[in-house]
């Protein structure tokens, strides 16, 4: 699907969430985001030694009422899993408020290597993580 038009992506993706839904991995994004691959490459880059509780996940965040580029990204940690940690900031729980306002979806797929990790090493990974999704040229928010 790569260098096809996001619209169809978007009706492709419609067309299989349709017909297939229970067979599809809960990593697989739900829309179409053309720097999502280089979110996977960026992401693919790093790795924790030591193994732990912590969670480093990413949020696909809405940016249409903003400027040319419609989507952002929120990095984050938790010991909750990325899903959960979720479901908690558009509840308002302890909640970021890019995630609670403009939260679309968890992007499982790049940051599946970085589950159960220590939480020291998580909080060096969300750091780096951020700045490096920066310096491509993402919206980016959180990664404290």
């Amino acid at each position: 699907m790569r260098g096809e038009w996001p619209e169809h992506i978007e009706n492709a993706l419609q067309h299989l969430w349709q017909h297939a839904a229970r067979s599809i991995p809960e990593w697989l994004p739900m829309r179409y985001v053309h720097w999502l691959p280089t979110v996977y490459e960026i992401a693919a880059g790093f790795h924790a030694a030591r193994s732990g509780r912590t969670n480093v996940y990413l949020v696909l965040l809405d940016y249409s009422d903003h400027g040319s580029e419609p989507h952002g990204i929120y990095v984050g940690m938790s010991h909750y899993a990325p899903a959960q940690r979720f479901d908690q900031h558009k509840a308002g729980i302890r909640a970021a408020g890019c995630v609670l306002k403009r939260g679309l979806e968890v992007l499982t797929g790049p940051t599946l290597h970085l589950q159960f990790i220590a939480r020291k090493e998580a909080a060096r990974i969300e750091s780096e993580l951020a700045i490096a999704l920066a310096e491509a040229g993402l919206r980016v928010e959180g990664g404290h």
